[in-house]
């Protein structure tokens, strides 16, 4: 379950108010302003209500939760927020409501007057379907169910996309180079805009200071411009920060571009990127990925549920992306932000609920649902051969060869150890490996065997990492024993760095002569025994 605890604000509400909570959004300059659904979907609000935000009607601040009734019932689907800051959002039905700052005709309702309480956009999106909404700093977009999008608000660069800098005081079709193509998903920096369409394109306009545009330069944009350089993939996701964007294929690969002062792209640098960059190229497939317009922090999150971070993180400035312990891309913002605000309207979920992945990883060796054994060691493992036929070309093959799909039978392994055998099992059901440098050796041996060349990558990377002057030499003969050139060399580089404390330990001694012999002789090549 989605813990809104994590943020500071709702540590105000009862266990009894938090746990009617199905979804809810934190916003404000300084994260001090919420609302929440409840799960008979009424309303509430609370915090500083700086410029009218909290729509309540009047200006007074309130740690005691009011209820929004122009809203109660009104099942809230989408919603975003600026930094006046003003709030949109669309329901289930398709309605566009809007309130707080008002200052650049932000609310769509063709003045310049404070919005105190919620009011529904009209003009041009009676007779449309909203189904996502989007804000910048001081403009407003929605995305129409049919794939028409629209903006209004602040225009000082172009950001609404109408092909001048006055400001749109009421919603108006952003067309030009989207015209004629479906629009599936947007997102505001400050000042700038983007959108994908169902080719998998992607298009921006507004400011580009900083290059997050992805044009390949610095010029602002009055109306909406192709990525050309994201030509030949299919993006499915794109994320903006305060002067950033990141956009995710449906490879679940990762691209990142724009401002990068705080390390907010990930590519190990501080400096700007004005074309799209791939990251995490290293890392397993992406499925999610995080940024706010408020902030200048990044987050993502892989296939098997790890979440990473970069960028400004609570001051610091982390220029790769970190992995963390957290389940969810929202408790990034939650305790690493500046300010910690949601990136999106959070959906609080049931605790019985599994994703797929999930519920693949609770039943991993289970006794209950397997139709398959594997004894190793005298120890059984409990699997499912059709997972094991899906995600192994080894035991697809198996099966088709020699083995009845409705018998219930038991296999014997005798070359691999329990440990190793049931680690491999695992990362089939879960695509993660979690073992100590020494095992992760006998799992290199299985990859090997196996053809599995990915889990053979993790193999010499959990060895990379948990390389010591004792294992060094123990680590070597494996890599090479395997065939692991990349593993070899950096063992070789390690035990060369190392030399005298590794000499000095049993595994040296007990190296097999003839690859003790090559180690001397490279090593002596190096300079490495100069005495």
């Amino acid at each position: 379950m989605v813990d809104v605890g994590k943020w500071p604000m709702f540590t105000l509400l009862s266990a009894q108010e938090i746990a009617s909570i199905r979804k809810a959004c934190v916003f404000g300059t300084s994260a001090n302003e919420a609302i929440y659904i409840t799960d008979n979907d009424e309303v509430f609000v609370f915090g500083l209500n700086c410029n009218n935000c909290l729509g309540t009607g009047d200006n007074q601040s309130t740690i005691v939760p009011k209820k929004l009734e122009a809203l109660c019932g009104k099942k809230i689907s989408s919603l975003s927020y600026g930094s006046g800051p003003h709030v949109v959002l669309c329901t289930e039905d398709g309605e566009v409501y809007a309130w707080g700052h008002n200052g650049y005709s932000q609310l769509g309702n063709g003045t310049t007057n404070q919005g105190i309480t919620p009011v529904q956009v009209c003009t041009n999106l009676l007779i449309k379907k909203v189904v996502e909404v989007a804000c910048g700093s001081h403009h407003s977009m929605a995305l129409s169910f049919d794939g028409d999008l629209y903006a209004w608000g602040y225009n000082n660069c172009g950001q609404v996309g109408s092909g001048s800098t006055a400001n749109q005081p009421t919603p108006r079709r952003v067309s030009n180079c989207l015209q004629g193509k479906m629009v599936v998903g947007i997102a505001c920096g400050q000042t700038s805009s983007m959108a994908v369409v169902n080719n998998g394109e992607v298009y921006g306009w507004g400011y580009n200071g900083n290059g997050q545009l992805g044009l390949g330069n610095n010029g602002n944009q009055l109306t909406p411009c192709r990525v050309a350089a994201l030509h030949g993939v299919c993006i499915l996701q794109i994320a903006c920060g305060y002067a950033h964007t990141l956009a995710l294929t449906d490879e679940g690969l990762l691209y990142a571009w724009g401002a990068n002062t705080y390390g907010q792209l990930g590519t190990g640098n501080k400096s700007n990127q004005l074309s799209p960059v791939q990251i995490m190229m290293e890392k397993e497939r992406v499925v999610e990925i995080a940024a706010c317009h408020s902030a200048h922090t990044s987050a993502a999150k892989t296939q098997s549920g790890q979440v990473y971070m970069w960028g400004q993180c609570r001051g610091q400035s982390v220029i790769l992306p970190h992995l963390t312990h957290f389940a969810c891309t929202d408790d990034v913002f939650a305790c690493f932000a500046t300010p910690a605000v949601m990136w999106r309207l959070l959906s609080v979920e049931h605790e019985d609920f599994l994703t797929v992945a999930e519920s693949l990883k609770k039943e991993f060796d289970s006794p209950e649902t397997s139709d398959l054994k594997f004894r190793v060691d005298g120890k059984y493992i409990h699997v499912h051969k059709a997972v094991l036929k899906i995600r192994c070309e080894h035991f697809r093959t198996m099966f088709q060869s020699y083995w009845n799909e409705d018998m219930k039978e038991v296999i014997e392994i005798d070359q691999f150890s329990y440990p190793v055998y049931r680690a491999f099992l695992e990362y089939l059901y879960t695509d993660s490996v979690d073992l100590p440098p020494e095992d992760a050796i006998g799992l290199l041996d299985l990859a090997t065997s196996y053809c599995e060349n990915r889990l053979k990558k993790l193999c010499q990377h959990i060895i990379k990492r948990g390389i010591t002057v004792e294992n060094a030499f123990s680590l070597l003969s494996a890599a090479v024993r395997y065939d692991a050139e990349d593993l070899e060399e950096f063992c070789f580089k390690f035990c060369v760095n190392h030399l005298t404390e590794v000499t000095q330990t049993t595994a040296f001694w007990q190296m097999d002569g003839p690859l003790l012999k090559e180690f001397i002789a490279k090593a002596s090549k190096c300079g490495a025994f100069k005495n």
